[in-house]
């Protein structure tokens, strides 16, 4: 019993590192089915490809020339960030908008199919293997451990991707507020007919949609990477699941919904992984989303759809 609370603390800690990445990523499936009524499946494989990116730009920086880490991690999210921000730009042109006045199982199918094509073109270009990304963030803050046998270590990268979390989520939530193409965002996702009417150019609002949510999941997949320390073409797919469960948990269409929805999956699921078994976690995760549905149908944030006639 002396031991529960520490590896509680540190569980917990993990679990909100993970979450925070679910979150990043599962703000892009929320924005752009909050606008265009759609699931971005393809958003997992940007994430994936941010990933690489990141790992291209420590590469070719290196971190031996006396160059700071912290401005090496701040050039590989910068650089991530922008090569997936094209990304998710030709994505939307690409997969999306011609099909984007079909049924939706014709977006559905464009997605999946533009999800596959990602896989296999980085997997082509980089290799289907494990790739090893370097430690850059060696070490832990350490708590405790004065002879009371209370002892929590809390990793540098996983710090860093909550502190990076936070610090987006809330430049995000300003920008969505504030901003003159929020507010066009916010008029879109409330009824997209009515904003075109009214002079909104509702083409770029969806495009830069697209662009956001790719950005936000290229930043989750470099700092995963590195406190992680390998990546393949296919870790894409099962993060992405589990951020659009995240989304879904949250309420689809809700901003701070795909927040909540992700911190929660992830703390879950590391419970689960810490507590009952690692071969169990997903299946408590999506445990997790099914009883919460039973009770709120629309998500714990979401808002219920009033059809208008």
């Amino acid at each position: 019993m002396d031991d529960f609370l520490p590896q509680l603390l540190q569980q917990l800690f993990n679990g909100l590192s993970l979450g925070a990445i679910y979150a990043l990523i599962a703000i892009g499936y929320t924005m752009v089915y909050g606008i265009i009524g759609m699931i971005n499946f393809a958003h997992g494989d940007i994430y994936m490809i941010g990933a690489y990116v990141g790992l291209v730009t420590l590469s070719a920086v290196g971190t031996q020339g006396g160059v700071p880490i912290w401005l090496v991690i701040g050039l590989m999210l910068v650089v991530a960030a922008i090569i997936t921000g094209v990304y998710g730009f030709v994505v939307e042109q690409v997969a999306y908008k011609p099909v984007r006045n079909s049924p939706r199982l014709v977006a559905l199918i464009s997605a999946i199919g533009m999800s596959i094509f990602l896989q296999n073109w980085v997997a082509l270009g980089q290799g289907a293997r494990d790739m090893a990304v370097p430690s850059l963030l060696p070490g832990a803050l350490q708590f405790g451990g004065g002879g009371g046998g209370f002892e929590v270590f809390i990793p540098y990268t996983r710090i860093m991707i909550i502190v990076v979390a936070v610090v987006l989520m809330v430049l995000l939530t300003l920008y969505i507020r504030h901003s003159r193409m929020g507010r066009a965002s916010r008029a879109c996702a409330q009824d997209m007919h009515m904003a075109n009417l009214l002079g909104i150019n509702t083409n770029r609002v969806i495009s830069f949609t697209f662009i956001l949510g790719a950005v936000l999941a290229a930043v989750g997949g470099v700092l995963i990477a590195l406190a992680v320390g390998k990546l393949n073409p296919f870790i894409g797919f099962l993060a992405g699941i589990k951020a659009f469960t995240a989304a879904v948990l949250g309420g689809i269409g809700s901003i701070p919904g795909a927040m909540l929805g992700g911190v929660l999956l992830g703390v879950a699921e590391t419970l689960a992984a810490a507590y009952i078994s690692s071969e169990y976690k997903d299946i408590v995760a999506f445990t997790l989303l099914v009883l919460i549905l039973l009770v709120r149908p629309t998500g714990l944030l979401g808002k219920p759809e009033v059809e208008k006639v």
